[in-house]
């Protein structure tokens, strides 16, 4: 999908970076709509005069080496304001005759001081102190300022942090303000936007709605449409969606896969078969999923199996139903991002997603993932626009493979219904002490490891809960929430009096990145 029907944009050149999106997002924050194209896709654009602001990412190639990505001469020529973030700066600066090194010692990776040299539009009211802590991620420096250039802003280990080419609009930073890491980041796109750019327009996602039924119904025509409806708020606003495009040519297929929350597969076929009168099939395929994952520890095989297994429930339902060409998932950024670049750049493959990494190549259905140029908290913003109940809509994020890969090692019943219960009892007391809709995504994971305990006098050998909290903007940073003591005191005991076979519970405090939110 390529939003193309807007006045004024922002496009962002893509060079493989993992937080990419997260420039997207923050333009997006402040109202201004932004497109990630690939270097190849520059040469397609015929309409310049939309295009108010370009903005290169970051990535992991370097500009050291004699053929690195580049971007053409022709977009230089255009006198659009150029924004370069990290390898974006070098890339700027190699193009204007500047030198670039590569760093052995003075790496910088992490929070750095910033320090501020000489005023500039890019940086109107970013400082909030003398020295403004910024996040780094480089191990090469741009060490010669390239012509025409002036140095805005510097920290101990580059000096050449900030520079800008005030006449023709180009700016280049070596740390990344999309990331929440650095403070006050966000100033820096609003003064590129509004500032330099001048972007007058404003974007909004919940406008989004018409436009993705419109196109929904241009796509499926006279076909029929197949969604794989599992209750969670990315497949409840695709289902709603086209159901608003299409109606009764819309079929919801949900999967008992067996590896759901307690009670929440029948709690979801309810509200869309009562309340949203969708046209709902049920499936109960848990013996089958159980039976392919038997004996199956690798987190990455049991996505793929997962994955594929999906494929060929939803293609063999299909084949009972006719004029079925379509399948619809719900596919976000962060699936695609984390799975594989979504532009086809060359940023690195983090874990395959059940909407992206278990799809088999030669697959009988064409694929319909309208929510895939979009963020989590931006789909919660469409859901409320289309209607979705809160308790759905507000609902933290789910794998696809379920509980699945938060049982680490091999899976059985016993260990999937010991884990429902431990999860059962933390999401609710979440609900209860008024901190679920504080957090943003919670969870209890079964770590493949038994301990001693003593229950009751006796010794016990039984496995370990871990329990996740963490709060996030987007699900592309996170940080572990803070609970008090008290509460973990209760949680612990709580889990552990209500869950035989578990005597230990732990609470994992470590942050995204270096950790990812799920375990597996």
């Amino acid at each position: 999908m390529q939003f193309q029907n807007y006045n004024e944009k922002i496009i962002i050149i893509d060079f493989g970076s993992q937080v990419t999106k997260l420039i997207a997002r923050r333009v997006r924050d402040l109202g201004v709509f932004s497109e990630i194209i690939t270097i190849e896709e520059i040469y397609k654009i015929k309409d310049f005069d939309k295009i108010k602001g370009i903005i290169l990412s970051g990535g992991p190639s370097t500009v050291t080496k004699k053929k690195f990505p580049n971007i053409p001469k022709e977009i230089l020529e255009k006198k659009i304001p150029i924004l370069g973030i990290c390898y974006g700066l070098q890339l700027i600066a190699k193009i204007f005759g500047g030198s670039i090194k590569s760093l052995s010692k003075k790496r910088e990776f992490g929070r750095a001081i910033l320090c501020k040299e000489k005023n500039s539009l890019l940086i109107k009211n970013f400082f909030k102190t003398t020295n403004q802590q910024v996040w780094m991620s480089h191990q090469d420096a741009v060490v010669k300022l390239p012509k025409k250039f002036q140095i805005i802003s510097s920290t101990k280990e580059s000096k050449l942090t900030i520079i800008e080419n005030k006449k023709d609009n180009i700016y280049g930073i070596q740390f990344h303000p999309e990331v929440s890491h650095t403070i006050n980041g966000l100033q820096i796109f609003k003064n590129f936007l509004f500032l330099i750019c001048k972007v007058k327009h404003k974007w909004k996602v919940a406008s989004e709605k018409n436009r993705l039924v419109d196109e929904i119904k241009k796509e499926v025509k006279d076909g029929r449409v197949i969604c794989a409806l599992s209750g969670g708020v990315d497949s409840s606003v695709v289902a709603l969606l086209i159901n608003k495009a299409i109606k009764k040519k819309l079929i919801c297929i949900m999967v008992d896969t067996g590896l759901m929350r307690k009670n929440e597969f029948k709690y979801s076929y309810n509200i869309f078969k009562k309340k949203y009168k969708l046209n709902v099939k049920l499936i109960n395929a848990s013996k089958v999923y159980f039976k392919k994952l038997k004996n199956v520890d690798n987190p990455e095989k049991k996505r793929k199996i997962i994955g594929n297994l999906f494929i060929k429930i939803f293609e063999k339902e299909a084949r009972k139903i006719k004029n079925i060409k379509f399948l619809a998932q719900g596919t976000l950024y962060p699936d695609i991002i984390e799975s594989k670049s979504a532009t086809g750049s060359q940023s690195s493959k983090i874990k395959s997603h059940h909407n992206v990494g278990g799809l088999p190549k030669k697959m009988n259905l064409k694929l319909i993932e309208p929510l895939k140029e979009f963020f989590k908290d931006e789909v919660r913003v469409l859901g409320k626009s289309i209607g979705l109940i809160d308790s759905i809509r507000k609902k933290h994020p789910f794998p696809g493979p379920g509980l699945a890969i938060r049982i680490l090692g091999k899976i059985n019943l016993e260990k999937v219904k010991m884990l429902q219960e431990a999860d059962y009892i933390y999401i609710n007391e979440l609900i209860k002490h008024n901190l679920y809709n504080k957090i943003w995504q919670a969870y209890t994971a079964l770590l493949p490891m038994r301990t001693v305990g003593v229950m009751g006098d006796s010794r016990t050998y039984e496995y370990t809960c871990l329990i996740r909290a963490v709060v996030s903007e987007d699900g592309m940073t996170a940080d572990y929430f803070n609970f008090p003591k008290s509460f973990l005191d209760s949680i612990s005991n709580k889990i552990i009096n209500a869950v035989p076979g578990i005597n230990r519970v732990v609470y994992d405090i470590t942050s995204k990145p270096p950790s990812t939110i799920e375990l597996e």
